[in-house]
Parts: structure tokens; C-alpha cells; sequence
């Protein structure tokens, strides 16, 4: 079978993954969120170029403990350094062979053009929001204009400490089963 490829993403209430400047930091935690059970459904994480220059600009490598990371960008110079991989490779030609590999789901971490383009070429499963109860009013939306798609829900949870609502979704011929979500302590 297909690994999935999966967007898991934090969302504000308004519908965006990133503030103004790329910030980040209205995302609250919640002890009921076990980040170790999320990050063992993965090998495997991809992302744009502007997701990874903003983990860089936090003071990360760019790497994910435990994880390729891929890094599609049209402007960075390809290179590989430790768990990290960066190409000019166009992701709807990479993708379809790296989900044919065995392993673990494949995460789209971030990058709502990266997302657009993949969900566009019908590559992507399954769409997992954590819904923040935040409002931003500007920022980088979940979605870029230019793609529609009905989506199918599979499972929710509202974490009651924080007011988080964790949303998972499946992709009508998206491949595998139906997204649970199992990294929340109940």
C-alpha cells in the first residue's frame, strides 16, 4: 500500500498557518497533545522553501529528529546535509515515487503553496487540522487561492484545557485509511 501523504497542520480560527512575518508563536500547547506519538506516524516530512527558511530563522537546522526532511524550493541551491535534502525538483514529479517507498506517512509540514500545488495534483490524503482559537487577521493562509476540493471528515477531538479543536480529514481517492487522531491523550 501507499504511504499517505498527509497536511498536518496547526491552523488559527481564521484560517491561517503562519502570522504576518512568518511567526508562529500563537500556537499554545496543550498537555493532551502527545507530540512523540504524532512524530512516530512519520519518516518522512516535506515542505517549501518559506517553511524551512522560518525554522531556520528560529535557530533550527531544519531538521526533524527522526525524519527526512525534503525541502522543495525553486530558488535555494540543491544540497544535502544531516537528515536534510533541498531540491529544485518539481514535488508533483517526487512525490507520487517517494509515497511508493516503504516507510511511514509522509508529513507536508507546512508551505500553503506547496499544499496547493500537491492537493491540485491530487497527491495529497489527508488534510489534519489543530485548530488554535485564535483570530490573526492576516497572514499565510491554510490554502492559497486556486484549489477546491470536498473533503471528507474522519475524526475530531476538542481538547477542553485549551480549546484546540484537532480536525482530520480524508481526501475523496486518497490512499490508505481514514486519518484518526490518536496523538491526543484521552
Amino acid at each position: 500500500m501507499s504511504r499517505r501523504l498527509r497536511y498536518q497542520v496547526a491552523v488559527s480560527l481564521d484560517g491561517f498557518i503562519a502570522g504576518p512575518t512568518g511567526d508562529y508563536d500563537w500556537i499554545v500547547m496543550d498537555p493532551a497533545i502527545d507530540f512523540a506519538a504524532l512524530f512516530a506516524e512519520f519518516d518522512t516530512a516535506v515542505m517549501g522553501r518559506r517553511t524551512y527558511e522560518a525554522g531556520l530563522a528560529q535557530g533550527t537546522d531544519g531538521s526533524m529528529k527522526g525524519m527526512d526532511v525534503i525541502v522543495f524550493s525553486r530558488t535555494l541551491a540543491p544540497t544535502e546535509h544531516e537528515g536534510v535534502r533541498i531540491t529544485n525538483d518539481d514535488p508533483r514529479a517526487v512525490l507520487p515515487s517517494l509515497k511508493e517507498k516503504p516507510g511511514r506517512d509522509i508529513w507536508l509540514f507546512g508551505g500553503g503553496e506547496l499544499f496547493r500545488s500537491l492537493l491540485a495534483a491530487g497527491l495529497v490524503d489527508t488534510v489534519e487540522l489543530t485548530v488554535i482559537p485564535v483570530l490573526l487577521g492576516d497572514g499565510v493562509p491554510l490554502l492559497p487561492p486556486g484549489a477546491t476540493t470536498k473533503l471528507v471528515l474522519a475524526d475530531y477531538h476538542v481538547l477542553a484545557a485549551s480549546g484546540i479543536v484537532a480536525l482530520a480529514y480524508a481526501v475523496p481517492g486518497g490512499v490508505g485509511p481514514p486519518p484518526r487522531i490518536d496523538w491526543v491523550k484521552r
